[in-house]
């Protein structure tokens, strides 16, 4: 007969609670929080030319085959998992047994909304540049309903075409500022929690460092997105487009780049002057 006194088996998140949690800290800094940085540097490059961020778009795409993987193996899952912690703490679905170590909760607050908005935010920011799967079919849809903007072979002329409706400019302002806070107030909480520094002085020292570099990435940010918006209009969009293509031609024609109309904006979505 069963004893009814047992105690009963504990969910699986309570049971491995700890270790979900070190996972999810770690994960929002590598590979998340690095490859957010490394995004937003290339994107920046195009306040250079947008031949510099073209090379750049080049270099990524060289791996040919095996970006979807390293895409997949080294992002997409990493990120997808500390987005689905992320949201069932934030809702309550995990326990919340540790004790807040530090006083600043409005930072607390901040830290899970602002993680809820740069979830939501990279969710359709990659809807919309890339379509989220790489389909024919799928692809087509999306065009339909304003996702797959971006054309890697056209790089800066396509995201900033993406970027003239005011709406979605803004919608991407608020996104790289949530994420950016996001990133740079988990680095301080990361090493709160994994006794990085645990004294007060050396919490103060490193929320110092920690809000410098949340400032320096925001810039670098919002820097990116202005000159991909800027690179998107009038005249400089037409030019953008010319030395796209010019690139492209003179890749081709080296034996470095194979023909890929797919990824060019001849073949898909073209946009017109407005």
């Amino acid at each position: 007969m069963a004893d009814s006194s047992a105690t009963p088996a504990l969910p699986f998140l309570v049971r491995h609670e700890f270790l979900i949690r070190r996972l999810h800290s770690l994960s929002g800094l590598i590979p998340v929080g690095a490859f957010m940085c490394v995004h937003l540097l290339v994107n920046s490059s195009v306040l250079n030319s947008p031949e510099t961020f073209q090379n750049n778009v080049y270099g990524i795409h060289a791996l040919g085959k095996l970006l979807p993987i390293v895409e997949w193996v080294f992002i997409f899952i990493p990120l997808l998992f500390h987005m689905a912690v992320g949201i069932m703490i934030a809702a309550g679905g995990m326990p919340n047994t540790q004790a807040y170590p530090y006083g600043a909760n409005i930072r607390y607050t901040l830290q899970r909304a602002t993680g809820i908005i740069a979830a939501v935010f990279i969710m359709y920011h990659v809807f919309h540049m890339h379509g989220w799967f790489h389909f024919d079919g799928w692809l087509s849809m999306a065009e339909s309903v304003g996702g797959h903007k971006f054309r890697p072979y056209n790089a800066s002329s396509t995201a900033g075409a993406a970027l003239q409706n005011p709406v979605i400019l803004v919608l991407y302002a608020i996104g790289i500022i949530a994420s950016v806070f996001h990133l740079a107030n988990g680095l301080w909480t990361m090493g709160i929690t994994w006794g990085v520094w645990t004294r007060p002085a050396a919490q103060k020292n490193a929320l110092v460092v920690c809000s410098a570099f949340g400032v320096l990435l925001g810039i670098v940010g919002l820097s990116a997105l202005a000159g991909m918006y800027n690179v998107g209009k009038g005249e400089a969009y037409q030019a953008a487009i010319e030395a796209e293509n010019r690139m492209y031609e003179a890749r081709v024609e080296a034996g470095s780049v194979q023909p890929n109309e797919h990824k060019r904006i001849e073949e898909r979505g073209t946009r017109s002057e407005e």
